[in-house]
């Protein structure tokens, strides 16, 4: 299961399509509780500031809503991986908002799970190939997007819990 979804062990036994429908709320607080100043904050060295996951975050969606599209539309379809590094080096940029990236998410989101009614239980065991995970089922590419917020949901709040204590 890791192989297939790296941020399996972010999500546990959640049900995955609850933790979609929430992570816009929940990221909302966080930003809230972060403020202009906590935005800028990086949970460590060489690593993205608060204000860069969440452009990540938007970026992430954006790439899931072509996948989950893909894979329902193509028959064997092949996911195409993306070097999120080099995608995040333009988040150091003060012109990419953690407001604009924010709403990005929200919308793609809200479209995403409007799709997600839609899909079968026939569709949800369908089979795509990722070149670097291998064989996974249209399910799997959900439950890693619900890993994937959890996963950096947490460093967001670490981050936030952070500045509280300075």
């Amino acid at each position: 299961m890791f192989r297939m979804n790296p941020y399996a062990v972010h999500l546990g036994d959640r049900d995955a399509r609850d933790v979609l429908s929430q992570t816009s709320h929940e990221l909302t607080l966080l930003m809230a509780r972060l403020g202009p100043e906590g935005l800028e904050r990086s949970p460590g060295p060489g690593k993205w500031t608060a204000r860069g996951i969440i452009c990540h975050l938007a970026d992430c969606e954006a790439a899931f809503a072509f996948r989950l599209r893909q894979t329902l539309a193509q028959e064997d379809h092949v996911i195409q991986p993306f070097d999120q590094e080099r995608w995040g080096d333009r988040y150091r940029s003060p012109s990419l908002s953690a407001a604009a990236a924010l709403e990005t998410f929200g919308a793609v989101r809200r479209w995403n799970l409007a799709l997600l009614d839609t899909v079968t239980a026939e569709e949800f065991n369908k089979q795509v190939s990722h070149p670097e995970r291998g064989q996974m089922t249209f399910r799997t590419i959900i439950e890693t997007m619900a890993g994937h917020d959890q996963n950096h949901l947490k460093q967001l709040q670490r981050i936030a819990d952070a500045g509280e204590i300075a």
